[in-house]
């Protein structure tokens, strides 16, 4: 691997992972419960952010998989296509995630699936905010899905505690003063152009280090507007401005993206790429894809999985967590 991104190897987990670690055969990736043996280029000298433990982020410990519900109170959706326009629809969806396990509520008020148009901001916050402040009231810990920072700032001030931005705050110029001013933890994606443009845009000499890349000067901006490291969980953006091939090459190689120091999120459910492989014509239909998807990236140290379908993913991480613990 060129440059200076280092790909961690021969993952171990569970009891054979904190034994290789004890007799210095490997070391922890991002504090475990994942090891790895060997690296990308073998000779590579490991950055301390490979390593390291991830601080707590919006009050998770994140020593366990954290899932993150979705809730598209949009008339546009790609995956469930307007049910939950409806206020009321969208909170009473909500708790049923929750009641399946969700341990946030990602509420989006804005389709930023390929193609699609922008939504004003007005529009946007009269959809989400209703939601939002419904969720909070109730002591839910809930996301706010825009790249819009006056839906932001009010989305904060409605109760909620996250951002989730597919532009990584470069989409509105304002919007790293809102998140730093809130001190609001924050998911960075990455994504080129917007929705209307970023299929167009996804050309790449190596698509894991050039996110890599972007990814790193998006949490130095963050640093320079005064949010620290810490409040900031990268996404390297499944379906934004890239092909079905950069999906799986990222995917396969998600452990690269451990050398930002950032907690990572995966939002790869019910994605066309999976579609594609499966033939599944609907999202709806994509539901094993997706849970794939979710295990593979486990598997390679993510923290968070957004999803649609909780109770299956949490039912598919208990089993893969305890068979990691048995091992």
């Amino acid at each position: 691997m060129a440059g200076k991104w280092v790909r961690p190897l021969g993952l171990l987990a569970g009891k054979s992972a904190a034994a290789a670690v004890a007799a210095g055969r490997a070391r922890w990736l991002a504090g475990g419960p994942l090891a790895f043996t060997a690296t990308d280029p073998a000779d590579a000298a490991v950055p301390e952010t490979y390593t390291a433990s991830r601080r707590p982020w919006a009050g998770f410990a994140l020593d366990r998989p954290i899932l993150m519900g979705i809730v598209n109170v949009t008339p546009d959706s790609f995956s469930d296509g307007g049910e939950f326009v409806d206020s009321e629809a969208a909170i009473r969806h909500a708790r049923r995630l929750l009641d399946e396990g969700a341990d946030i509520i990602d509420v989006g008020g804005e389709s930023t699936r390929p193609g699609s148009a922008p939504t004003p901001p007005e529009e946007e916050a009269r959809r989400v905010l209703p939601v939002v402040r419904a969720l909070a009231e109730a002591g839910v810990v809930v996301s706010i899905d825009t790249r819009r920072a006056s839906v932001m700032e009010a989305a904060l001030a409605a109760g909620a505690r996250i951002v989730n931005d597919v532009t990584g705050l470069e989409g509105d110029p304002a919007s790293l003063a809102v998140v730093a001013a809130a001190k609001a933890p924050v998911v960075l994606m990455h994504m080129r152009g917007d929705p209307a443009t970023m299929q167009s845009l996804a050309v790449y000499e190596d698509v894991v280090t050039e996110v890599a890349d972007w990814l790193e000067a998006r949490i130095a901006a963050c640093a320079a507007a005064g949010i620290p490291r810490e409040r900031i969980v990268i996404d390297p953006g499944i379906g934004f401005a890239k092909t079905g091939a950069h999906n799986l090459e990222i995917l396969a190689r998600l452990a690269v993206f451990h050398g930002l120091g950032c907690a990572i999120l995966i939002g790869a459910s019910r994605k066309s790429f999976i579609g594609r492989l499966a033939r599944a014509e609907t999202p709806k239909e994509r539901l094993p894809g997706s849970l794939a998807a979710a295990l593979a990236a486990l598997g390679q140290g993510a923290h968070i999985l957004r999803v649609h379908d909780v109770a299956a993913t949490r039912q598919a991480v208990a089993v893969w967590r305890s068979i990691l613990d048995a091992g």
